[in-house]
């Protein structure tokens, strides 16, 4: 997939919108990258990042439809870090999806992702859960395992009533059936992004990152920080553009659609960027070069 390609598309009318941070089945999105092009033309985007947990299959199809469907689709991945003992996430853009570190690191992520799941099953089996395996491997398909798809599992078991019971209840932080996650350091996932030719934001910091984890990321050479968020208040966007403009950093945004609950649909479309913000990624990544 040329990097080259990606860059050198031109920019679409100046009202134009972008989602930065969309995900697909093959992590724990719903919709099939087609489904998520359809998608974006009837919600007016012009362009979309996807930006799958630990996968980049959805990539060339979704590069491949993009011409078709007339949205630009810029390449994208997610990675889980660890910063001073707190879960946070790291989105990579323009990152090249060839890349043979980059690929290797994915596939030992999936694994761990799948020794996880395996983890968490074994203690619902202690807790009279008898789910099995190829019932979470359903919902994932050829995607990243995650909590999600175990949740999907037990409702679809009745062992829960909904979606958010499995995690209040079973498999959320500090639940029975609870297994942590394996984890990147920032470092090694910001160094992960740019050896791929790609640029490092901060995902959703208002959600789990503390002030003092965003600085430090910043000194570890990140490249910018997601701004728009559902998740986000008003306040939380001035504090991160402040930090933005202080540190010479990037602005990305989008719905983090996942497509699993009636309240994502609503975000989805409404939690946009200007593309003049992918303008600027362009231009950064031509200096870096």
């Amino acid at each position: 997939m040329d990097l080259n390609v990606q860059l050198e598309k031109k920019s679409p009318p100046n009202n134009s919108q972008a989602d930065l941070h969309i995900h697909t089945t093959y992590s724990d999105g719903v919709l099939s990258p087609r489904e998520i092009l359809e998608k974006s033309v009837d919600a007016g985007l012009s362009a979309i990042a996807i930006t799958d947990h630990d996968h980049i299959g959805a990539l060339s199809e979704a590069c491949e439809l993009s011409t078709h469907y007339g949205v630009e689709v810029i390449t994208g991945v997610e990675f889980s870090v660890s910063v001073n003992g707190r879960e946070n996430h790291i989105l990579g853009y323009y990152i090249d999806p060839d890349n043979a570190r980059l690929t290797k690191a994915l596939t030992f992520f999936r694994e761990q992702r799948l020794k996880r799941a395996e983890k968490m099953i074994s203690k619902l089996h202690t807790l009279q859960i008898p789910l099995s395996m190829d019932s979470v491997l359903h919902y994932a398909k050829h995607g990243a395992v995650g909590r999600p798809h175990i949740a999907q599992a037990l409702v679809d078991g009745g062992y829960v009533e909904t979606y958010y019971e499995a995690f209040t209840r079973y498999i959320g932080a500090d639940c029975p059936a609870y297994e942590s996650k394996y984890t990147l350091s920032p470092q090694e996932a910001i160094e992960l992004i740019a050896d791929a030719g790609g640029l490092s934001f901060l995902a959703h910091p208002g959600k789990s990152a503390r002030n003092g984890d965003i600085l430090e990321l910043i000194k570890l050479g990140l490249d910018g920080i997601e701004t728009i968020h559902p998740k986000h208040s008003e306040s939380q966007i001035l504090y991160y553009r402040s930090l933005i403009v202080n540190h010479y950093l990037l602005e990305c945004g989008g719905s983090d659609y996942h497509g699993v609950t009636p309240i994502e649909e609503s975000h989805f479309g409404s939690f946009t960027v200007p593309y003049d913000l992918i303008s600027e990624m362009k231009q950064r990544l031509f200096q870096k070069r």
